[in-house]
């Protein structure tokens, strides 16, 4: 009972968190690959949407989000950890239903008791020529996972405590398609969490840090 308690408060001091200005790029400067400075591809017309869910919840005293391994393939995004998500189709309504219905097709998330919290910063995303939205969201228990193994190779959950550690935080050089990439990251249960993907948690370690205004306390 007394993780539930402090989980909801912990929800709910996100979700008022959410509701003020974001920290944005400053935050995804932090874990930005060097090659990115360099790249002068911007959104146009045939940019596409998508969206992630970043989803916390409660097991075992401690508060965890997932993570998911995408299968090796030939794409820019072969192999590497990510949040659950994809792009925006017609029948979705927004973006946060985009989020829910990845993660539903892609790790068996069930919908039921899932809350959304608010969203992070939109990133764009030149590799791929997606703008991304991480939507964040929370469920009252340890949800069951039952991943595809069509767009998921394996399911990593991680202890908010686990990735607050700064000591987790370096930087190498990583092979994409054939050139080496340096970029900060986030290491992980024996994974390099770079890219997007590290960029957003960062953005959302600095919102999880950040006081809440004192109108708010």
């Amino acid at each position: 009972m007394a993780l539930l308690e402090s989980f909801s408060t912990f929800s709910e001091h996100i979700a008022k968190k959410l509701k003020f200005p974001l920290p944005g790029e400053s935050a995804h400067r932090v874990m930005q690959a060097a090659t990115r400075l360099r790249l002068t591809f911007k959104p146009n017309a045939r940019t596409r949407k998508s969206a992630v869910l970043i989803l916390f919840y409660p097991h075992n005293e401690d508060i965890y989000f997932p993570l998911i391994l995408r299968p090796a393939y030939d794409g820019v995004h072969s192999g590497q950890v990510a949040f659950p998500g994809g792009r925006y189709e017609l029948s979705d309504k927004d973006l946060i239903r985009t989020a829910l219905r990845e993660a539903q097709e892609e790790i068996g998330l069930r919908l039921n008791d899932v809350r959304i919290l608010g969203v992070l910063t939109e990133l764009f995303i030149p590799a791929s020529n997606f703008y991304v939205l991480p939507v964040i969201a929370s469920m009252p228990y340890r949800p069951d996972f039952y991943p595809d193994p069509r767009e998921v190779e394996d399911i990593f959950e991680i202890k908010l405590e686990e990735i607050s550690d700064v000591d987790i935080i370096g930087s190498s050089d990583i092979q994409v398609r054939g050139e080496q990439v340096h970029a900060p990251h986030y290491m992980v249960q024996g994974y390099k969490i770079w890219g997007a993907t590290a960029m957003m948690i960062s953005e959302l370690l600095t919102v999880l840090n950040a006081p809440v205004p004192d109108s708010e306390n």
